[in-house]
């Protein structure tokens, strides 16, 4: 029997990337858009906390069990940001190509140019949930300054593989979601469901 699932998110790329997964383990994922749910806030300063907020707040909006990721890029040189602050890094609103331009700047005086992805999920059974599920996954790499590829989306097209040769936005969505950040912790999450 399949149990319906509410992604606290509305990115169609996450919501096929986790209903592929989580359907293994009896899942029909939705977005919360779906469900007239929208965006919670993410008042935290760390990815844990404000993935929490956001399945709690997808979970008691609709009376079902809710997921939520919170993910970004953390530059070494520049203390780990943007991190939690990386779909904004640039302000409001929203853009990918402005947050890029304003990492790429920010770390021009910059030699390291180390970072890496990092992702926490969240599953809660309901709103309340005292034992939520949280798995959690790392993708390092680079930044460079010029982009290369046309897929994936935020920093993607400047986030370097050293062991590939190639960015992120340069890979298939196969090769992407065997390696990143986000596809190691769904696959940590979908174990601990089982």
């Amino acid at each position: 029997m399949t149990q319906r699932l509410i992604l606290a998110s509305n990115n169609a790329g996450k919501l096929k990337e986790f209903n592929e997964l989580l359907a293994t383990v009896g899942y029909d994922v939705r977005a919360q858009g779906e469900y007239n749910v929208p965006e919670a806030d993410e008042p935290h300063h760390t990815f844990v906390e404000n993935a929490l907020e956001k399945a709690r707040h997808a979970a008691r909006l609709t009376g079902l069990p809710a997921l939520a990721d919170d993910s970004g890029v953390c530059v070494t040189a520049l203390g780990n940001a943007p991190g939690v602050y990386s779909a904004r890094y640039a302000g409001e609103p929203k853009s990918d190509a402005a947050n890029s331009a304003k990492l790429i700047a920010d770390l021009a005086a910059h030699a390291d140019k180390s970072a890496y992805y990092y992702c926490v999920l969240v599953f809660v059974r309901h709103a309340d949930d005292p034992q939520p599920v949280i798995a959690d996954g790392r993708w390092n790499g680079q930044i460079i300054a010029e982009a290369r590829g046309n897929g994936g989306f935020g920093y993607d097209p400047h986030f370097f593989i050293p062991e590939l040769g190639k960015c992120a936005a340069e890979l298939t969505a196969d090769e992407k979601n065997r390696l990143s950040h986000r596809g190691q912790a769904l696959r940590a999450l979908v174990e601990k469901l089982k």
